[in-house]
């Protein structure tokens, strides 16, 4: 067995076939006399009492990155970009199994979760680090909110859809001017995400890169680009008329926006620490999950 010595576990909320999982989760690891902790939204899905008494502790998400030195996620993809925003920072790795649709970073599937987390603790994963952004909108100067971000940040209109004018700078120089419904910037995690519905690049996970991607721009030459890692990614909000912008972290976060703000994005210090199985295979997972080619026929 391996140096994870209390696991915590989290669910996705509202989603029975989750607590289903958890709940097989559970009566694995007490099998296997391994300590765990529940997230305390988590346990509040958990009807069985024995269950939920059999966890050492209950407890809110950022003291479970204090007390566990690994961290199960039972849902889909939103489930684990929820832990991994709230667990960054304490060098936690995540290991996902996947109760959601896509199934991108969730890597494990509930027939297996077993095997597979039985493999985990005995020291039979690879480990791949994953960097987060982080988002800080300025007014005159002055911070006003913040937020961060494993997939993307978005800037859009809002509520209403109006095009929005900005300026673009990456590390202090001016890149461009755009009108268009608003801008994606996301790391290569998120590159299968939103930013490829938008038509950007798909990016390996482990690449140290940012790619900006605009939304239905309003000149047919403005395509997305791709900046080292340590860009400093600035976006300055000009006229809007009617529209009622907003940034977004990740789907989840929202701030509004105001003519003549700033949006500073950054990569975040702290790295996440995914855990994959043995076989995880990035380009096999793109081929199960966006629907590539197979071999080609061979006589």
């Amino acid at each position: 067995m391996t140096h994870f010595s209390t696991i915590g576990l989290i669910g996705h909320l509202n989603n029975e076939r989750a607590v289903y999982s958890i709940k097989r989760l559970i009566r694995f690891l007490q099998l296997r006399n391994k300590a765990f902790v529940l997230e305390a939204e988590t346990a509040g899905l958990i009807t069985d009492a024995s269950l939920v008494a059999a966890a050492q502790q209950v407890i809110d998400m950022e003291t479970l990155g204090q007390v566990c030195d690994l961290v199960i996620v039972v849902g889909g993809d939103g489930s684990l970009l929820r832990g991994a925003r709230a667990l960054a920072k304490y060098h936690v790795p995540l290991l996902g199994v996947n109760r959601g649709r896509l199934g991108f970073l969730t890597d494990i599937t509930p027939d297996d979760i077993e095997n597979k987390v039985d493999e985990v603790l005995a020291g039979k994963f690879t480990a791949e680090k994953r960097f987060l952004l982080d988002m800080e909108v300025k007014r005159d100067g002055q911070v006003i909110d913040k937020a961060d971000a494993l997939n993307d940040v978005v800037l859009h209109p809002g509520k209403f859809i109006h095009m929005l004018q900005f300026e673009i700078y990456v590390d202090g120089v001016f890149v461009t001017s755009q009108r268009s419904d608003g801008l994606i910037v996301s790391t290569p995690t998120g590159s299968t995400a939103y930013s490829l519905s938008g038509g950007g690049p798909i990016l390996h996970p482990t690449l140290d890169a940012i790619v900006v991607v605009p939304m239905n721009p309003h000149t047919l030459s403005s395509r997305p680009i791709v900046v080292a890692g340590n860009s400093e990614i600035s976006i300055r909000v000009g006229e809007h008329n009617r529209a009622e912008p907003m940034v977004t972290c990740d789907g989840s976060s929202h701030v509004e926006v105001q003519t003549g703000d700033e949006i500073c994005i950054r990569k975040k210090e702290q790295l996440l620490e995914l855990l994959h199985p043995l076989d995880y295979n990035f380009y096999q997972r793109c081929r199960s999950k966006l629907g590539w080619g197979g071999h080609l026929l061979r006589e």
